[in-house]
């Protein structure tokens, strides 16, 4: 009897084996031409000089490496990327977090708000961009109307180096920040009405469950939104790219809006997969340190 059970969980084993590599197989064979493929091609591209149209490509060995690492825009484009992500961490996460919770607390009375606080997240990023572009225009925009109805000049706030990346991660969180509001409030659907109740019965109020149960309990949901936010902060490409074109200067540049730039205006192939490829490993980089970091402190407590 005992044999016959052995062969029968191996029998189970394997047919378990075959169904994950038959479910398996076709994600396999997109990821490794969707994804893995293109990776490692661009990183075989990064070692040529080809202006991506014509089929002669010139071998120039990690010419284009050595270029990007002395390449003083592409630093300032990585500088910026880190700002957006610091910014975007630190604004979208906590307000999300806020509108979840006025929701949460306030019931099926808020649903209006829920709805309504969705629906910059419905919209394309080339709307938005072309939407603010407009909002924000020195002549006849938003802010310049209102400035000139106090009796101030026009304000042209895409046009200063000074404050165009600023205004630019303003209009980022105004979109995603929904995004971390919608995160929230399915973590909160986590914790139970139990737990809120014993902390009624208990006396805490509204504040103290928030800041010493639901707080704690969020905590976890709360690094993978980190994390979420810090890869797409630095993948950002299209709101800024139709805002500002990277510019004045390079005061909005962005990796993405340089390796564009690089490989389809100036045709430079070559140093833009280079570009593409640098960008890979230091999104990687950064993305394994804060992993590490937050698993880090996991363990810890």
């Amino acid at each position: 009897m005992e044999k016959k059970a052995i062969s029968l969980a191996e029998k189970r084993k394997r047919d378990v084996h075959k169904a994950a590599f038959i479910f398996l197989l076709p994600v396999t064979l997109l990821m490794i031409i969707y994804i893995f493929y293109p990776i490692i091609d661009t990183f075989i591209t990064s070692l040529y000089k080809w202006n991506g149209i014509s089929s002669q490509k010139t071998m120039t060995g990690l010419r284009n490496w050595e270029k990007l690492i002395t390449d003083k825009a592409f630093w300032i484009a990585f500088k910026n990327n880190i700002l957006v992500m610091i910014l975007s961490i630190c604004v979208q996460i906590p307000i999300g977090l806020a509108l979840a919770t006025f929701i949460d607390f306030g019931g099926k009375k808020m649903t209006i708000f829920k709805v309504l606080w969705f629906i910059p997240l419905l919209m394309s990023s080339v709307a938005i961009g072309f939407l603010f572009t407009y909002a924000l225009a020195t002549n006849g925009g938003i802010f310049s109307a209102i400035s000139n109805l106090l009796g101030g000049g026009n304000i042209d706030l895409l046009g200063n180096p000074k404050t165009a990346l600023y205004t630019v991660i303003g209009v980022i969180a105004w979109q995603f920040t929904p995004f971390y509001m919608v995160y929230c409030m399915a973590a909160y659907t986590n914790i139970s009405v139990d737990v809120y109740e014993a902390a009624v019965i208990d006396g805490a109020n509204r504040g103290q469950y928030f800041r010493k149960i639901a707080l704690p309990l969020l905590a976890p949901s709360l690094k993978s939104a980190a994390i979420l936010s810090m890869v797409g902060s630095l993948k950002y490409f299209d709101l800024v790219y139709v805002m500002t074109g990277g510019g004045p200067g390079t005061s909005t540049e962005l990796m993405a809006t340089y390796m564009y730039k690089q490989s389809f205006v100036k045709f430079n192939m070559g140093y833009g997969s280079a570009v593409a490829a640098g960008m890979f490993i230091l999104i990687s980089i950064v993305s394994l340190l804060t992993m590490r970091l937050l698993n880090g402190r996991k363990e810890a407590a």
